[in-house]
């Protein structure tokens, strides 16, 4: 059994020592080699690019982590990544912020497509894609022995995705957008005001809205590079928290609005704004209250093309709730589900309507002066009665000067 224990331990000696190449963590074996591409790992995060590259293939080819640098820019320690050697193999990892990628030469292109929205009209949508390469200097010789390296990479950004609030009770929601998602956005809110000033948040009371409530919706972008501005493609509601539900009311879908919806600014900044008036589902009839539900479809904008990005008027054609799914996922949606507007339906019996102790006193007074005011009233005309019969008398005898 000793023996054996002996042997594992030369043997774990022995691979330890194989896979340590000057100090990093390299096994000769495997690692002996140019770069390939599977040597990269691009991750695609909401505010930064992470580039990880298997250091051990660089290191055999005659360069050090200092010689990779961004898009040639050698001379700057900012764009050179920072070696970690607590992983097998030992990378070198460049972090890009999304902010100030421009800073070491990162190219950022938008390019525009048109696109069915689940309504069928033709949409333009935007995809902002980040590209760059990592690469070695050239040498100050005539020729070099060794071989350049370059490793190039992308990053697709889509800038539609589902803005779903039903956060509706509390009148707001934030969606946190993972890093997967691939967003310039880290949170975004769908916001309910009271009135136009888009201040003082709406509260929803305990018996619901009155219908026809004008209640004022804003979608806002938090922590957005000033480059974009927010795009809202189509709101609507729906009787459940369910965002593909079958019954849905549309309050703006491209050119068409519903009549009581009213678009207050669309596509300028990094806001875009919005009021209608509360409703109820005619499914909810046998209800005291109705549960309205808002989403709203949006999509980020490069500020100087968003005037040309505005919704384009189609054909509207029959909802095909098995595309509108299959659409909504491929586009990577952000959806969150919590509580929703409730509106009350008028009908409520005058039993329910709570009066406070103020409004209870101030009835009853109002009541007693009344009564009191009826009861002078008639004492008024009993006296004034007495005191008009003697009058009344002398009025009525004869005078004999006339006979």
């Amino acid at each position: 059994m000793e023996h054996i224990f002996v042997i594992l331990l030369l043997f774990r000696k022995t691979f330890s020592v194989e896979a340590q190449f000057n100090g990093y963590n390299c096994d000769g074996n495997f690692h002996s080699r140019i770069p390939v591409e599977r040597d990269i790992s691009v991750y695609c995060g909401v505010q930064t690019i992470t580039l990880k590259i298997n250091f051990c293939p660089v290191l055999f080819s005659g360069y050090t982590d200092t010689d990779l640098a961004l898009n040639g820019r050698h001379g700057d320690a900012h764009c050179r990544g920072f070696i970690n050697n607590n992983t097998f193999p030992t990378l070198v990892v460049f972090s890009i912020s999304l902010a100030t990628l421009e800073s070491c030469g990162n190219a950022l292109t938008v390019s525009t497509a048109h696109s069915p929205n689940s309504h069928g009209n033709q949409s333009l949508v935007q995809i902002g894609s980040v590209a760059g390469y990592i690469d070695t200097p050239d040498p100050s010789t005539v020729i070099s022995y060794l071989p350049g390296l370059q490793y190039k990479f992308s990053c697709s950004y889509p800038l539609e995705y589902l803005v779903n609030n039903t956060q509706l009770a509390s009148s707001a929601a934030a969606i946190s957008v993972k890093e997967s998602n691939g967003t310039f956005v880290s949170t975004l809110n769908l916001l309910l005001y009271n009135d136009s000033s888009y201040v003082q948040q709406l509260a929803i009371p305990m018996a619901g809205l009155t219908l026809k409530t004008r209640v004022f919706a804003a979608v806002k972008a938090t922590n957005l590079d000033r480059r974009w501005n927010v795009l809202m493609d189509y709101c609507y509601t729906t009787p459940s928290g369910n965002p593909s539900d079958e019954l849905r009311y549309d309050l703006f879908v491209s050119c068409d609005k519903d009549p009581q919806t009213a678009i207050l600014e669309n596509g300028k900044s990094q806001m875009g704004r919005f009021s209608f008036e509360v409703f109820r589902f005619v499914k909810h009839k046998n209800q005291k209250m109705s549960t309205v539900f808002l989403h709203c479809v949006t999509k980020l904008c490069r500020s100087d093309d968003c005037p040309m990005l505005m919704p384009i008027c189609g054909m509207r054609k029959k909802r095909d709730v098995s595309e509108e799914k299959e659409s909504n996922g491929a586009s990577g949606n952000a959806v969150l589900t919590a509580g929703p507007i409730i509106t009350r339906s008028g009908q409520q019996e005058a039993s329910t309507f709570p009066m406070n102790p103020v409004t209870t006193a101030l009835v009853s007074g109002v009541v007693i002066l009344g009564v009191m005011s009826a009861c002078f009233f008639v004492l008024s005309l009993t006296l004034l009665r007495g005191k008009s019969v003697p009058a009344g008398s002398l009025t009525a005898a004869r005078n004999p000067g006339f006979s």
